[in-house]
């Protein structure tokens, strides 16, 4: 495992995304422990693309239009629907100091669906993994698993580092309510922003 292959990932995670924005938004809104929950169920949701890239079926999505339109719609229905709940849903975003009412598992699910349903994950790792297999490997695909492994675990400790700060920064958002209305709508055009941007992707 490359130097190169380690630096490339951590800019990749680093940069602010779906996952990133829901992680941030669960630590505002309910704390350290639920934002872990977040960056797992996001971690878990790039498997999918994970095996779909190593196994090959993230081809079909690259030779398909059909397919890769109707994944795609999908994962845009899903963030407006994001958008849309952070706005409506007081239990998404919901800063308050008592027990929490939405699951751990619920937010996990949550992040999970928010990766699943984007097609462009399953291109990025066709592209992305293969670069740093090396002709000469015996075994490419226990390779390629390997690299997959390493940039999950990568995803979920930035993520868990993400959450921490959001959460740390709910005290303050605590005791000022006008400041978390101005956070939600900011997070919600994000969601909307993002579902645009993937519904004019190619």
């Amino acid at each position: 495992m490359s130097l190169e292959f380690l630096l490339t990932s951590l800019v990749v995670v680093l940069l602010p995304g779906t996952g990133v924005v829901y992680t941030l938004a669960i630590g505002l809104g309910r704390g350290f422990r639920a934002s872990v929950a977040a960056a797992f169920g996001c971690t878990l949701g790039i498997l999918p693309a994970a095996l779909a890239s190593i196994i090959g079926l993230a081809a079909l999505l690259h030779t398909s239009a059909l397919a890769f339109q109707v994944i795609k719609f999908l994962g845009v229905a899903y963030l407006f629907y994001m958008a849309w709940k952070i706005v409506r849903d007081d239990t998404v975003m919901e800063v308050t100091e008592t027990r929490e009412r939405m699951g751990y598992a619920r937010i996990a699910s949550t992040g999970t669906l928010l990766n699943v349903l984007n097609p462009k994950l399953s291109l990025f790792f066709l592209a992305f993994l293969p670069q740093f297999i090396s002709p000469a490997a015996s075994n490419a695909t226990l390779s390629l698993v390997g690299l997959a492994a390493v940039f999950m675990g990568m995803t979920f400790a930035v993520f868990v580092l993400y959450g921490a700060f959001a959460a740390y920064a709910r005290d303050y958002v605590i005791q000022r309510p006008s400041v978390m209305k101005w956070i939600k709508r900011s997070f919600a055009g994000t969601f909307g922003f993002l579902g645009a941007k993937l519904a004019v992707s190619n």
